[in-house]
């Protein structure tokens, strides 16, 4: 378990208020626990359909690919070891490193926060190798779940944009259209596995979108049932919690007033991920796997990863 762990993020309907889906700190304490043949989602419903065609786990490489590259080596002259992590995202998986636009960002009850591009180069060099290194974790991990089954979701192919909070260590990071935004000043990636859970956590509500924004209609009977049975008392709700993630004078962050669905689903695909990754790496299994707590938390394990994970399940039976 690690402790003061992600910090906190927005609901889903704060997010849309302001076109992202955000991760924000507001204090949290206790612990969260390439290829091959993966494919991207078409649009999901909520009735059964047919697999749709396959599509590539990442964009195609654009034309312009050679104008791209030579952008980024440009942009990283000033630092030749993060030069070298940002055309190796780029080479192995398309994903192009960048700054965010200088902007004034609406955090709702947080306020008004300003954020500036920052380049990830020097002391934040630490931030690219961070996010390099959750990437090309999640590329290992997902060749070895297409070994079982082919899978509909979307890891690659991304823009990373960089930018640093001025006076505030909110937002963490946002995502939207294939775009994960990162905040060098933020207040939760401060190793290499807090940086992969959120970055996991972000790409997740990105392919939750590009299923047609499946979560609602799959998980809100699920997570409306348990917050019927506990309201907002942490006992109660230890049982049904993805990750140990506490906010601070609240509950988990799961169940937390305020955040809806979509976190709810995030917090139960990070774990399908922990409990799967540890099998695959060959690690000392979970204590208490998340299915085999309440028949809730099968419900929601198991659809989750029917829709975006194959339906693999690598965590022995209950």
């Amino acid at each position: 378990m690690r402790h003061k762990g992600r910090h906190g993020r927005t609901s889903w309907n704060e997010a849309r208020a302001f076109s992202v889906t955000a991760l924000f700190a507001m204090g949290l304490t206790g612990c969260a626990t390439k290829p091959g043949v993966a494919t991207s989602a078409t649009k999901g419903t909520s009735a059964p359909a047919p697999a749709p065609a396959p599509a590539p786990a990442s964009a195609p490489a654009p034309a312009s690919a050679p104008l791209i590259r030579e952008a980024l080596v440009t942009r990283f002259a000033s630092d030749a070891e993060a030069a070298k992590l940002a055309l190796h995202l780029f080479d192995a998986d398309g994903d192009v490193v960048d700054v965010l636009g200088a902007q004034v960002f609406d955090g709702g009850y947080r306020g008004r926060i300003r954020l500036v591009p920052a380049l990830p180069v020097g002391v934040d060099r630490k931030h690219l190798a961070w996010v390099a290194g959750a990437l090309e974790d999640f590329d290992d991990f997902f060749a070895a779940i297409a070994k079982q089954r082919e899978v509909r979701y979307r890891w690659r192919g991304l823009t990373l944009r960089f930018f640093r909070s001025v006076g505030n260590t909110t937002p963490n990071a946002f995502a939207r259209g294939w775009t994960v935004s990162y905040n060098v000043n933020g207040s939760i990636d401060t190793t290499a596995e807090r940086a992969r859970q959120t970055l996991f956590h972000e790409i997740f509500h990105l392919d939750d979108a590009d299923h047609g924004d499946w979560s609602p209609a799959h998980l809100t009977a699920i997570q409306d049932a348990i917050e019927r049975k506990c309201a907002t008392s942490t006992a109660c709700l230890e049982p049904y919690a993805p990750t140990s993630t506490v906010v601070r004078r609240g509950t988990y962050y799961a169940f937390q007033p305020g955040n809806d669905v979509h976190e709810y689903a995030a917090e139960v695909a990070l774990r399908w991920y922990a409990e799967q990754r540890a099998v695959v790496r060959g690690e000392r299994p979970v204590r208490r796997p998340f299915k085999c707590g309440p028949a809730e938390n099968r419900r929601a394990w198991e659809a989750v990863a029917e829709e975006f994970f194959g339906g693999v399940d690598l965590v022995p039976a209950c």
